[in-house]
């Protein structure tokens, strides 16, 4: 009855929000559909293990139904097997966490966790299923019948409320838009391209908002970030929180003077760290349309050749020719602007791009362009590693139509690969066709040459010598794949790069895995707020 989100364990699979398409369906749909992904595991430590996967679920906002089997109703507080207070514990990640008091009432707990995950904002739900309720028997009389819930209802804001955010967005002198991942989730892109286009607004994607509108779209400011989120005085935040991402909304990220319209579908979000200007409750798509209404009516529109844009494309041009001039050095090992430059020269614009790492997530945040919605997963709200691997098999699942399938490219930072490498297996046991590129600086944000290493595994143990940050320099993460069938790739200059993910892109049929070796100190470039500092409150 519902789709189950494929990956190779409990804990990967509640991690994404990846789905497979529905039975009978003639195409898959390559992003979230609405419906709750499904995950069974078992009691005790399974259900534990799957806790941080129903946090990730949860904060990032995605439908989740996670049932778990628990010991014998007769034997609890007796020490059963694998006994633990699931249900209790599963409510701090949860937004529904319950047990159905008899065999007859799990119709009832399975629709109302059902009803709780997509409604409002979406998030994971557990259900707890007692070891003797799997082998009883009900008569069928004793059920508890319910109709299968129907979809979400979309609300639409108080329209004297859409006409007082209109007058404000028009009275703007630099105005900004902030497409969030709400605004993916809720199919908003045709709405968001025509009030962009329409009104001549820029607008900058929050991580998971990439896609939503094409990364290269003229009106996309995210080469100008710093300026644009500092200097905008009035920002329409469309399926976006105003969390640590968007630096909470507060200075100095922000004008001390910036005026907020929210748009969001839950009421307790509004005005969360940044009183708005405006408050729209409502179903994103819906607000927006309703807003087209409003400019529509006389057709306003902000004028390109505003001091604003003036300045905003003065900095994008200057932060494009630094990282150009990065990518362009032809020293080696190679740093991570030159390998995403040549990555992002050959990656199909309908390509779905999974990343997560460090300054490999950040970096390829704005060089990995995405041109469709719902076609980036990374860390996301919970910044959570070791789901980049288990993110890629379930979007490789969900394609099962070889007409229609659209690579998936995992983006991997060397210690990020390594909360989950073992996947490789479940890759390669299902010939799954997914390309693993793993950004490899023998550390966490830096480590140590070969040369650097070895001195100083001569000078004492290197278990009190090396930094914690550090890892094996070089490590063969390419063989790990190979061990397994499928196709590694050690890459050390930008030609080798290029011919192992054209060769790799050319091949259906057996999974990749570059391991891209990179100058250990190899940094981004100079950030005018770094990006996971903390906000002066």
């Amino acid at each position: 009855m519902w789709s189950i989100c494929l990956a190779s364990s409990a804990c990967q699979s509640l991690r994404s929000p990846w789905q497979l398409k529905p039975q009978g369906s003639s195409t898959w749909e390559c992003a979230m559909n609405k419906r709750p992904a499904v995950c069974l595991v078992v009691s005790g430590p399974g259900l534990i293990h799957a806790l941080g996967g129903m946090a990730n679920a949860n904060i990032n906002c995605w439908p989740l139904l996670v049932i778990g089997g628990s010991s014998d109703r007769n034997q609890e507080t007796m020490g059963a097997f694998q006994e633990f207070p699931q249900v209790e514990a599963c409510r701090l990640y949860s937004k529904f966490a319950g047990r159905p008091s008899s065999v007859g009432a799990i119709p009832s707990v399975i629709e109302k966790a059902v009803r709780t995950s997509i409604y409002g904002r979406p998030g994971a739900c557990y259900i707890d299923i007692a070891g003797d309720m799997v082998t009883a028997s009900v008569d069928k009389s004793g059920v508890r019948v319910v109709p299968r819930c129907p979809p979400p209802p979309l609300s639409l804001a108080d329209p004297a409320e859409v006409a007082e955010a209109v007058s404000v967005l028009k009275a703007s002198k630099r105005p900004l838009i902030i497409v969030g991942k709400g605004a993916a989730y809720g199919r908003a892109e045709d709405e968001i391209c025509q009030l962009v286009e329409l009104c001549g607004l820029p607008f900058l994607p929050t991580p998971m908002g990439k896609g939503v509108l094409p990364d290269d779209h003229p009106n996309c400011v995210a080469a100008a970030r710093s300026r644009a989120l500092l200097e905008a005085d009035v920002v329409l935040l469309l399926g976006a929180r105003l969390n640590w991402i968007l630096h909470f909304g507060h200075p100095p990220r922000f004008s001390p003077q910036v005026k907020v319209i929210q748009v969001d579908l839950c009421a307790e979000e509004l005005g969360n760290n940044v009183k708005p200007a405006v408050a729209l409750l409502g179903d994103v798509r819906s607000v927006v349309t309703q807003i087209l209404g409003c400019v529509r009516k006389d057709t306003w529109k902000y004028g390109s050749d505003t001091e604003w844009w003036k300045r905003l494309r003065e900095k994008m041009a200057a932060n494009e020719k630094v990282s150009q001039a990065l990518a362009l050095r032809s020293s080696l090992p190679m740093n991570y602007y030159t390998v995403f430059q040549h990555v992002s020269q050959l990656l199909p614009r309908d390509c779905i791009i999974v990343s997560e790492g460090a300054n490999t997530m950040d970096i390829g945040r704005t060089m990995l362009h995405n041109s469709l919605p719902r076609h980036r997963l990374d860390a996301g709200t919970f910044g959570t590693m070791g789901v980049g691997l288990g993110f890629s098999i379930a979007a490789a699942m969900v394609q099962s139509d070889p007409s229609t399938r659209q690579r998936v490219v995992c983006v991997e930072g060397d210690s990020a690969f390594g909360f989950s490498g073992m996947e490789v297996e479940t890759i390669c046991r299902y010939k799954l066709p997914v390309i693993i590129i793993v950004v490899n600086n023998n550390g966490i944000y830096s480590g140590f040459d070969v040369e650097t290493w070895n001195e100083m595994a001569k000078m004492g143990d290197l278990t009190t010598m090396a930094p914690p940050v550090t890892l094996l320099p070089e490590a063969r993460y390419d063989e790990v794949m190979s061990a397994f069938g499928g196709r590694g790739f050690l890459v050390r200059t930008p030609r080798e790069l290029r011919e192992a993910l054209s060769v790799s892109l050319d091949d259906w049929e057996r999974p990749s895995l570059l391991n891209v070796l990179i100058d250990p100190a190899s940094d981004r470039k100079q950030q005018e707020f770094p990006w996971l500092t903390r906000s002066n409150l």
